[in-house]
């Protein structure tokens, strides 16, 4: 059975975390946050988009018998790529809820 790389896990956090605290202190400003928040934006979207991309390729090799193809890691990757995709579900609804709510608000 294979075992979670503790170590890769810890880096993509700290990478996650250093992604979030510069368009944090960004907010001040008005111009620089939205620059941030769409960056940010289209790297989940992309980063979502990779993740179906490979746990695609992992499933099919694995369907088709590839040497090395490990039945742990394709259904880890495909996981992830639907928890991804999910979350990226609901973060698209809360800002379309967002946006309605903020456009029938009475001037």
């Amino acid at each position: 059975m294979s075992q979670i790389d503790v170590n890769n896990l810890l880096s993509q956090m700290r990478q996650l975390s250093s992604q979030v605290k510069p368009a944090e202190q960004s907010f001040t400003a008005a111009a620089p946050a939205q620059t941030d928040f769409s960056n940010l934006l289209k790297q989940s979207i992309a980063s979502v988009a990779d993740a179906q991309t490979q746990a695609g390729q992992l499933a099919a090799g694995f369907e088709r018998g590839d040497a090395g193809a490990d039945l742990g890691h394709t259904m880890v990757a495909i996981n992830k790529a639907d928890l991804s995709l999910n979350t990226l579900t609901q973060v698209r609804n809360k800002l379309v809820d967002a946006y309605n709510n903020i456009m029938n608000m009475p001037v």
